[in-house]
């Protein structure tokens, strides 16, 4: 199971927000590559970064600090917000880029989804962020009239085999994912990537038995409340 340090980003800067208000972001680093050099430093072998202006303009704003962060993180990165054309798709991943994570594109662009499935298969992870079992979308800002495990199925139906889950209700509170909702995504024989709410170690043990294939661990990891050690020892 992978253990991935988030790495959220507003005017170039690194930042947590609770419950995806953009009004309540909190400065962790004022350069985002100095981020993942400590997350790289600790043992992370796959980090994901959000550039969070992008998702809720439409297009990617912080392109200069993901292409930092690539050059300052020798393993693994995966990178959404604001993604919602083939070009971009194209532009990240000569710039690097491991993965990519397409989260509106997947319920308002079908066929784009299609387009850049066909094109870029093993590489493309679909975000599942979800309020009250529906899917939001454009930077959380819109709920949508899809449930989050009729996408998931849809998603398994064209061939993709990666979902990060996000209960949005849940993300930055540090009160615990919402398991149940995982488990019924995991239940679609897809590789889920738990987000939102861990907090603790024994957040991740249960997301282990669970099945899930990875945590995205934010606010706790920067406010000390987990190790990226302690963490990573949990599920090796």
């Amino acid at each position: 199971m992978l253990i991935i340090p988030a790495i959220d980003i507003i005017d170039g800067k690194c930042v947590r927000l609770t419950m995806g208000d953009y009004e309540t972001s909190t400065v962790y680093y004022e350069k985002p590559d100095d981020a993942a050099k400590a997350w790289r430093d600790h043992g992370a072998k796959r980090i994901h970064i959000v550039d969070l202006e992008g998702a809720k303009e439409g297009r990617l704003v912080n392109l200069r600090s993901i292409e930092k962060i690539r050059k300052a993180f020798d393993k693994e990165i995966e990178v959404g917000g604001g993604i919602r054309n083939i070009e971009t798709v194209s532009e990240l991943f000569n710039l690097g880029v491991d993965y990519i994570i397409l989260g509106s594109v997947a319920v308002h662009d079908r066929r784009l989804l299609l387009e850049i499935t066909e094109k870029y298969k093993d590489k493309i992870i679909v975000g599942i962020d979800a309020k009250d079992g529906y899917v939001a979308t454009k930077g959380w800002l819109e709920k949508s009239h899809i449930k989050d495990d009729v996408l998931a199925k849809e998603i398994k139906g064209i061939g993709l085999s990666t979902v990060i889950y996000t209960d949005i209700k849940k993300d930055g509170m540090m009160e615990g994912p919402n398991f149940d909702a995982i488990k019924n995504i995991v239940n679609s024989q897809l590789n889920v990537i738990a987000s939102g709410g861990i907090a603790t170690l024994d957040d991740i043990r249960r997301l282990k038995d669970i099945g899930a294939f990875g945590a995205i661990i934010g606010k706790a990891l920067y406010t000390g409340r987990i190790s990226l050690k302690d963490a990573l020892e949990v599920v090796q």
